[in-house]
């Protein structure tokens, strides 16, 4: 299944845009979310749409941590943006 759409991420606390690539894969019961681009950021849900939410919160929570952390955050290839047909978009 192939589904092209944005989901931007508002946190107003630097001011930089982010976008990463989201891959999502129907299981027989569930639809799994990955952004590769951020290790461990996982998610699933029931259906798309669910998935879709759950790995919008997850991104979230893991660039908070990572910001939280003093780490520097992962900036996506901008060659796989292009090919990509689901990213996200997470302001900092």
């Amino acid at each position: 299944m192939s589904h092209t759409r944005t989901i931007p991420i508002r946190r107003p606390v630097m001011g930089k845009t982010f976008v990463y690539q989201v891959t999502i894969e129907q299981d027989d019961d569930r639809y799994h979310a990955e952004i590769p681009a951020l290790p461990g950021c996982y998610s699933w849900g029931h259906t798309y749409e669910e998935a879709l939410k759950n790995i919008h919160e997850a991104a979230e929570l893991w660039m908070e941590t990572l910001t939280e952390d003093g780490e520097p955050i992962p900036e996506e290839d901008p060659r796989v943006l292009r090919q990509a047909p689901i990213t996200l978009s997470i302001v900092l």
